[in-house]
């Protein structure tokens, strides 16, 4: 396989610690620097993974979002005071607020 050449630029302070953490680890410095951006490309890739199907919910809330009516009339306005109550205690949950009943913040 033909190997191509990247040229990079870096401060001397940056050179130097890259120099010695690649003879610490037995590398030469293109050696080491293909793995460590092997490895952190990996890195990302899992992480993109397993929050693909988070990040896809979110993206389809804000589209459904987007496409709802303006309304000048506040939001919790139009609730029932049963859904008032179910927006705070989701939003409790979500900020960490405390909960009724849970006992947090109370003296023993």
């Amino acid at each position: 396989m033909a190997k191509t050449r990247i040229s990079i630029s870096l401060d001397q302070q940056h050179a130097e610690r890259i120099r010695e953490h690649a003879e610490r680890a037995g590398m030469d410095v293109s050696a080491y620097l293909v793995y460590a951006a092997t490895r952190q490309m990996a890195e990302t890739e899992a992480i993109e993974e397993q929050f693909a199907g988070v990040d896809g919910l979110i993206a389809r809330a804000e589209a459904e979002a987007e496409a709802l009516p303006a309304t000048t009339e506040p939001a919790s306005a139009a609730m029932t005071e049963t859904e008032r109550r179910e927006v705070e205690e989701a939003l409790g949950l979500v900020l960490g607020a405390e909960r009724p009943g849970t006992g947090r913040g109370r003296a023993a």
